[in-house]
């Protein structure tokens, strides 16, 4: 035992003796401990930088449509990311307050806070349609600010000008008419204008004009003018030429300030307050001064902003920052699935590359090689081909994004180009893109790679296999089962949360189909096999063998083309099968023969009552046309909804429109605090007849209304319908948009001409269903989503179908040497190439189109009521599309190049 304890106190000793000594054997037995290791992964990667290198030397047919891919991809991702950080750093332009240092205006926001389960409070912001008006007795409150030298006053009415001849200064008389805006004259020094003729206008009867608007109607100083605001038109003499010397711009005509409030109809209010700073202010100490002048809110709950620098312009255009957020979900929503597809086309590419070389990852794996050299060597492979691809990739999505850019049309809202916004949306892509690709082929090359070396040696000739892993079965037969929950979860909803739910259930049967592609190439050679035996003989026969031995391969062909499809046809089928509910409702509420039009400004309140005193005519109203916001929760999430919403005259409704009432009397929509509201949005909020239903007017007024009346045409004539009289307040100009008539014989058009002859401008003309629309059938801004969403997305997709074929081709060189050298003719080999594309192309579009009915069906049922709808020619062009993508991306490289030597002699 004292043996022991000595041997073992020893032991002790000498371990505190290399605990406590100078640490230099304990630092160099580190150092021998840790050269082995260096040695090791110096060695590692070595061993996988030579077989990259080789490797790419030997495959660069196949890491070809890698990079072409994966080019393509980083570059639709940098150009989507250049579009939406251009979005986002849009702002309206700066005008009418060019020459101000800061304006006083309402926010144009409104909030609206609710409780999501089992989370904090959120908060949702949406922006208000109509301008937010001031009291004028902020005027003062402003001007009293320290820092401030002057505060103005700023009002704008629409106005319609005619030349009415000339006097001294206008050389000639004039008869031609233009659109301007109405301010007052002392608001001018905003812009800021200056008299470059006469003098400022004194009385009511007198205006000041700028030279682009005196040049336009032929009239100068001394000349008399007629103007039209809200009622009969009017003379005026020009007293005075303005000029700003700026091009561009809207034409104005400028009234004393006492008679501007007078036309413009709403003494108590203005738009806006101008500042001018004194001298030395700065801009921060200026809106500090004005924010602590003013109160925090102007007129009921709205609050004050104090604008400065780029923000001028949110007061010039108050809706402008709202149709920007409108369009910013839609283009984000677009990116997120440009980025899906991105991912998908890269992992199925990559992934189908690797697989291809399973059996010389196998043999190297059996010689010695270690799965953490092959690893890195695949990793390093597609990082050197992802890397170059991305850097193309990036500097393609410049072009790209300027012209996705040039089709959106966002007036009066530009959408800017800062030189850093480039750069930093495509170096973000391409990282992104390249971090992506090596995971994947990691992931790829794991099944071959993590063999043992006897049961690789094994692997290296055998055939791939058929069928994918339990885990990439069981995720895809769960996001299968997402998807068609999610579709039927689509059903039994409405609205915003139907188009959503059925866009997660496309998602989810895209992957779905990816994750499943062996198993549904699989049943497609099964369903499709015989007949392409029989059609096809010899050829037939080989192209069934060839599809049932290699279902992994079959299923990477197919899903490219199940992705076009799929995307393409809910993109263009949700669109088209609103917009045909859409018509056929406003068709049939259509009750008018004829409709009357006018200028940009609109129509006088006027017009509408002199149109129905014309002779012949039965009904006659006035359309006004805004919006409401609507506040409501969604599984508690907080929402704020933008409706469009049509002002009617209630009495002369039934004789111009029928929005089929199926319950209450729409002639109870009278007064400022009634309401018609359609069908499904009221079982939506659970409101009925008698009930009342809380909205936010254009201009952010909060009213609760009366629900008088329930109606089924929501879709063509919009949610909500109120009185003309409850929306007329609180728009920016209280004017129709047009005028419903209603002829007693079908022949009053000419004495409604005649009825409107004090009314310049009117237009008579058949009423037809886009009259009456609540949203336009297509405008310029559809037309380039579509433009943007489908084609460059499609593009996409269709390239990746080639590069994916011609991937899958360039693999079988050897198939196709082994089936010539055992008798195989040329055209034999050719005819099975083409019968195999067929059946890919067929499979592809069959399941492609089933994936996007599904959603679709939920969609058009919960939505319209009716079956999903896409024009025949539109789908035949997409069939098109794919079968020759298939074609070129499959037979081309059987027919050329080294296909050439493969089909075109015997071996």
């Amino acid at each position: 035992m004292s043996a022991t304890v000595r041997r073992s106190r020893t032991g002790n000793g000498n371990r505190n003796r290399r605990r406590t000594g100078n640490g230099n054997g304990s630092r160099a037995g580190d150092e021998r401990a840790a050269r082995p290791r260096a040695d090791v992964r110096a060695g590692v990667r070595r061993a996988s930088a030579f077989l990259a290198r080789r490797s790419l030397k030997a495959h660069r047919r196949a890491w070809g449509a890698v990079f072409t891919a994966t080019t393509a991809a980083a570059g639709l991702i940098g150009a989507f990311a250049f579009v939406v950080g251009s979005l986002l750093l849009a702002q309206p332009p700066v005008e009418r307050y060019a020459g101000a240092d800061a304006v006083v205006a309402g926010d144009q926001r409104v909030t609206y806070t609710a409780k999501p389960w089992g989370s904090e409070p959120k908060t949702a912001t949406a922006y208000l349609p109509e301008r937010v008006r001031l009291d004028r007795s902020l005027v003062a409150k402003a001007a009293s600010a320290r820092g401030v030298a002057k505060a103005v006053a700023d009002d704008s009415v629409p106005a319609r000008v005619a030349g009415a001849g000339a006097g001294s200064g206008s050389g000639g008389a004039g008869a031609d008419t233009a659109v301007a805006v109405g301010r007052s004259w002392a608001a001018a020094a905003l812009t800021p204008y200056r008299l470059t003729d006469g003098h400022a206008p004194r009385t009511a009867g007198e205006v000041v004009i700028d030279g682009a608007l005196a040049s336009a109607i032929g009239s100068g100083t001394g000349a008399h003018v007629t103007l039209q605001f809200d009622g009969a038109p009017r003379s005026y003499t020009v007293s005075g030429i303005a000029g700003t010397g700026r091009r561009g711009g809207s034409p104005a005509v400028f009234l004393t300030e006492h008679h501007l409030a007078a036309v413009a109809g709403h003494p108590g209010t203005i738009d806006a307050i101008g500042v001018l700073a004194e001298e030395g202010v700065s801009t921060d100490a200026l809106r500090a001064s004005l924010e602590a002048a003013l109160p925090d809110r102007a007129r009921g709950d709205r609050e004050v902003r104090v604008l400065t620098g780029a923000e001028l312009g949110q007061a010039e255009y108050p809706d402008a920052l709202g149709a920007r957020n409108e369009l910013l979900p839609l283009l984000a929503s677009i990116t997120g699935t440009v980025f899906m597809v991105a991912l998908l086309v890269i992992a199925t590419t990559i992934s189908q590359a690797v697989h291809q070389r399973s059996g010389e990852l196998a043999l190297l794996r059996a010689v010695g090689a270690t799965p953490r050299q092959l690893r890195s060597a695949v990793g390093r492979e597609v990082s050197r081909v992802a890397g170059a691809a991305a850097v193309l990739g990036a500097v393609g999505a410049v072009p790209l994004g300027l012209l996705m850019r040039s089709l959106l049309t966002t007036d009066p809202l530009p959408l800017p180009v800062p030189v850093w916004l480039p750069f930093a949306a495509t170096a973000a892509a391409g990282v992104l893109v390249a971090l992506a690709a090596r995971p994947v082929a990691v992931l790829a090359a794991r099944a071959v790679t993590g063999l043992r070396p006897a049961a690789a040696l094994g692997a290296a000739g055998a055939p791939e296999p058929g069928e994918p892993g339990r885990f990439r079965t069981v995720a895809g037969a769960v996001l299968a089962l997402a998807g068609v929950s999610a579709a039927g979860a689509a059903t039994a909803q409405g609205g915003q949360a139907a188009a959503v739910a059925a866009s997660g259930a496309a998602t989810s049967l895209i992957i779905a189909v990816a994750l499943l592609g062996p198993w549904i190439a699989r049943g497609a050679t099964r369903v499709l096999g015989t007949p392409l035996r029989r059609a096809g003989g010899v050829s037939g026969f080989l192209a069934d063998r060839s599809a049932a031995a290699h279902h992994r391969r079959l299923g990477a062909a197919i899903t490219p083309i199940v992705l076009v499809v799929a995307f393409v046809c809910v993109q263009l089928a949700a669109g088209s099968t609103l917009e045909r509910a859409a018509d056929r409702q406003a068709a049939a509420a259509l009750r008018a023969d004829l409709v009357v039009t006018g200028p940009a400004t609109g129509l006088p309140a006027g017009a509408a009552r002199a149109v129905r005193e014309a002779p012949g005519v039965e009904a006659a109203t006035g359309v006004l046309r805004s919006g409401v916001v609507l506040a409501h929760s969604e599984m508690g999430e907080p929402k704020l909804d933008r409706f469009p919403v049509l002002g009617v005259t209630a009495d002369q409704l039934a004789g111009t429109l029928d929005p089929h009432i199926t319950a209450g009397d729409p002639a109870d929509l009278t007064g400022r605090g009634t309401v018609a509201v359609g069908e499904d949005r009221a079982s939506d909020l659970d409101v009925g007849v008698g009930d009342s239903v809380e909205l936010r007017l254009g201009d952010g007024t909060e009213v609760r209304l009366r629900v008088v009346a329930l109606y089924e045409r929501a879709l063509g004539l919009g949610e909500f319908m109120l009185p003309r009289e409850a929306l007329a307040g609180h728009v920016a100009a209280p004017r129709d948009q047009l005028i419903l008539v209603r002829s007693a014989n079908g022949g009053a058009a000419q004495a409604v001409r005649h009825a409107l002859a004090a009314y310049p401008g009117a237009q008579v003309r058949p009423a037809a269903a886009d009259d009456v629309r609540i949203a336009p059938p297509s405008s310029d801004q559809d037309d380039a989503m579509v433009v943007i969403g489908v084609g460059v997305i499609g593009g996409f997709a269709l390239l990746a179908v080639v590069s994916t074929l011609s991937l899958i081709t360039v693999g079988r060189r050897a198939e196709f040497r082994l089936l010539r050298t055992v008798g195989a003719g040329r055209r034999q080999v050719r005819r099975m190439l083409v019968l195999e594309t067929g059946m890919v192309a067929v499979a592809g579009l069959t399941i492609g189109t089933l994936v996007a009915v599904i959603p679709l069906l939920a969609f058009a049922v919960s939505v319209t009521g009716s079956m999903p709808y896409l024009p025949p020619a539109r789908y035949g062009a997409l069939a098109l599309a794919v079968a020759v993508a298939a074609g070129a991306g499959a037979l081309w490289p059987g027919w050329s190049g080294g296909g050439r030597s493969v089909l075109g002699r015997r071996t």
